[in-house]
Formats: structure tokens, sequence, C-alpha cells
């Protein structure tokens, strides 16, 4: 088993561990140490005990709180996937009547028609 330091409140721990897990211990380490290092800001050098026991519990009133949080959230998943699906909404789309093409085509060939008269015109009098 591997031992490993680490450094807790500025106090050296020395810690062993099942092969392949000291990423583990090192990470669970420093969330101890961070929750250590304010208490000893605020209430100076206190007995080891006394500041692993308090570091303890701000974690695990930290984790509680998430435990929590998770669970409203499960919750809260559950009931949104518990509702039945809504209906589908009827969606008009309109639609083009068929004499607006032929129209369209009729003033298109109209329009043609103008254009070669108005270019015949235009050639008659540069002739």
């Amino acid at each position: 088993m591997p031992d490993i330091e680490v450094l807790i409140g500025g106090r050296s721990f020395l810690v062993s561990c099942q092969p392949g897990e000291e990423h583990f211990l090192r990470s669970a380490a420093q969330h101890l140490d961070n929750e250590a290092q304010p208490l000893i800001a605020s209430m100076g050098r206190l007995p080891e005990a006394k500041m692993l026991l308090m570091a303890g519990l701000m974690l695990a009133d930290k984790t509680a709180a998430q435990e929590d949080e998770m669970r409203q959230l499960r919750e809260r998943v559950a009931e949104l996937e518990g509702r039945p699906a809504p209906e589908a909404q009827k969606v008009e789309v309109p639609v083009i009547p068929p004499q607006v093409p032929e129209t369209f085509a009729e003033i298109a060939a109209r329009v043609e028609a103008l254009a070669e008269r108005l270019e015949e015109k235009l050639q008659s009098e540069v002739v």
C-alpha cells in the first residue's frame, strides 16, 4: 500500500491508500485542507483533532446541502418526465390557389410580348 503525505491545516499527515487511489486521496485531502485553512485563519492554532473535526463537519454540511439539492433536482426531473407529451398542435399552412401560377404565367407572357414590341419599335426607329 502506498503511503502518501498530505498537508491539512499546515500539518503533515502520512496516509496509506490502495494502489491507484493516490489521486483520490490527494484530492480529498485538498478539500479537507480548503476547509481547515479558514478555521485556522479565524481561530488560530487549534488542536489537531478539533481542526480535523471542524473541517470534516464543514465538508459534511456542504455534502448534505448538495445531496438535498440533488434530491430536489431528481424529483423535478421525475415530475417532468412523468408529464404526458403535449398534444400536437394543428398548424395551417397557406396554400397558393391554383389560379395564381396561371395568372403569373399569363402576366409573364404579356410582359414578354410587350418587350418584343418595344424592341421592334426601337429597332425600326434606329434603322
